[in-house]
């Protein structure tokens, strides 16, 4: 087998891993997985919001996982460690499942979504866009799209702030689609400088008239400092 296909088969395995993940660890809070192979075995690290429900009772839950894992996708030897999430509200994937639980529930798509949206901001993104698609009120499938703050769409730029996410849920209507944009200010480079909204534009035109007037003031005191000796010379002469 060449480099180019082997690459390609470990990546189409790692996405089936993710899918398989994502659906199997839902409740726990599924966020990311991070797979390396070491030479004594596959080392998976798994990111979530409630580590207790991976790991199980005296790690039950950590072994029945691992033996899925390897019976299912031929891994050998996977050491699966689990990690907890600082910033849950950060991550698409954690996000859209919990809007995918809300609307499983009986809530409203319109108010899951504006609800994520205000969490998401409020944890200290840079902007949000959520596009909620499929048969949302009536036999017609249609979407609708609820955003906040600042989201680049193209560019360097977008690739590497924006952080994206979907997920699927099955209501009564049919299927229903639920993407997820998020944006990371700790992310934007070094050449772009967010300018602080709350300044308005009188403000600072404000500031600038005051500082002109400033500095014509001190050029008056200083010219009226230097007439008394300009009219002295003159009479010298």
């Amino acid at each position: 087998m060449s480099a180019i296909s082997n690459v390609m088969k470990n990546n189409f395995r790692n996405l089936e891993l993710d899918e398989f993940l994502s659906e199997t660890l839902r409740d726990a809070g599924y966020g990311r997985v991070d797979v390396q192979k070491t030479p004594i075995g596959t080392r998976i690290t798994l990111s979530v919001t409630r580590p207790g429900l991976v790991i199980g009772r005296k790690g039950a839950g950590i072994k029945d996982l691992t033996t899925k894992l390897e019976q299912k996708f031929g891994l050998s030897n996977p050491q699966i460690s689990v990690t907890e999430l600082e910033a849950p509200e950060l991550n698409p994937k954690i996000m859209c499942n919990r809007i995918a639980q809300l609307i499983e529930r009986g809530t409203a798509f319109r108010r899951a979504a504006i609800w994520t949206n205000n969490t998401i901001m409020n944890a200290g993104a840079l902007g949000v866009e959520i596009t909620v698609a499929g048969k949302l009120r009536s036999e017609r499938a249609h979407f609708e799209k609820h955003a906040a703050g600042l989201v680049p769409k193209s560019g360097d730029v977008a690739n590497k702030v924006v952080r994206h996410g979907v997920t699927h849920v099955l209501t009564k209507m049919g299927l229903m689609g639920i993407q997820l944009k998020i944006a990371l200010k700790d992310e934007l480079p070094k050449e772009f400088e967010m300018i602080d909204s709350g300044t308005s534009n009188t403000e600072a035109e404000g500031q600038k008239l005051e500082s002109t007037a400033q500095v014509a003031a001190e050029n008056k005191e200083i010219l009226e400092r230097n007439e008394p000796v300009e009219s002295e010379g003159k009479n010298d002469g």
